[in-house]
C-alpha cells in the first residue's frame, strides 16, 4: 500500500488537492452522475484508494463537504456569538458570508445542487452546518425585527435573502455579459461582491446607513 493509499487516518499531503477536484466534480456533474469511476478518473488515484481512505462515495462527499466548509462555518459561528451588538454582528456574518462565497464557487453551486434534492445529503448539510449556524443568526434577527431594526419577514425569507444573492458569485458567464467584460476569477469579482453585501444589508438594516 503506497502513502496515496493509505487507510482513514490523517490525512496524506496529496489530499487537500484530491478533496478540491472531487468537489469540483460533484459541483460540475452532481452527485447522481459523479461515479466512483469518473471520481477516480479525475483525482489521478486507483478505485482501491477511494474504496480503502473513504469508504464510498457518499463517505467521500462528506469528506469534501467537511474540508470546504468547516473552515467558514467555524468563522460565522464565531462571529454570531461575539460580544458586538445584533446590527453589528448580523453585518459581520453577512459579510463573511458573502466574502466566504467567493473563495468556494464550487461549494455554492453543490449546495444549490442539494437544495433542490430531499436527499441524506441535504439532511447532512443541515444538521451539521446550516441548523447549528442559523440556530444562533435567529435570535439576532429577532431581536433585530423586535426593535424595528429589520423589516418584519418570515424567518425563512430572511434566510433566503441572505443565501440568494450570494449564489450570483458563482455564475461567471452570466456575470460576465451582464458587465460586457472579459470573464474574471470569482476570486477576482470583488467588487460585484462587495456591492452584492451592501444591497443585502440596505435592505435588511435599512436604518443602517441613516446612522452611519
Amino acid at each position: 500500500m503506497t502513502a496515496d493509499e493509505r487507510l482513514p487516518g490523517r490525512p496524506s499531503k496529496n489530499e487537500a488537492p484530491i478533496l478540491q477536484r472531487g468537489l469540483e466534480a460533484f459541483a460540475e456533474l452532481g452527485y447522481e452522475a459523479t461515479t466512483v469511476r469518473e471520481l477516480a478518473t479525475r483525482l489521478n488515484v486507483s478505485h482501491n484508494y477511494m474504496n480503502r481512505r473513504y469508504g464510498s462515495k457518499l463517505d467521500f462527499w462528506k469528506a469534501v463537504v467537511d474540508a470546504v466548509i468547516e473552515p467558514g462555518a467555524e468563522e460565522l459561528l464565531r462571529l454570531s456569538e461575539s460580544d458586538l451588538s445584533d446590527e453589528s454582528k448580523f453585518t459581520a456574518v453577512v459579510t463573511a458570508f458573502y466574502r466566504s462565497a467567493t473563495r468556494s464557487p464550487e461549494m455554492n453551486r453543490l449546495i444549490a445542487y442539494e437544495a433542490v434534492r430531499d436527499s441524506e445529503r441535504l439532511d447532512y448539510l443541515y444538521e451539521k452546518f446550516i441548523a447549528p449556524f442559523w440556530s444562533r443568526v435567529v435570535p439576532i434577527v429577532d431581536r433585530l425585527m423586535s426593535d424595528g431594526r429589520m423589516p418584519n419577514a418570515p424567518i425563512d425569507a430572511v434566510f433566503f435573502a441572505i443565501t440568494g444573492p450570494a449564489l450570483a458569485v458563482t455564475q461567471g458567464p452570466l456575470t460576465q455579459r451582464l458587465k460586457g467584460s472579459p470573464a474574471v476569477p470569482v476570486q477576482d469579482n470583488s467588487n460585484t461582491v462587495e456591492a452584492l453585501i451592501e444591497l443585502s444589508l440596505s435592505s435588511l438594516l435599512p436604518q443602517r446607513r441613516a446612522d452611519a
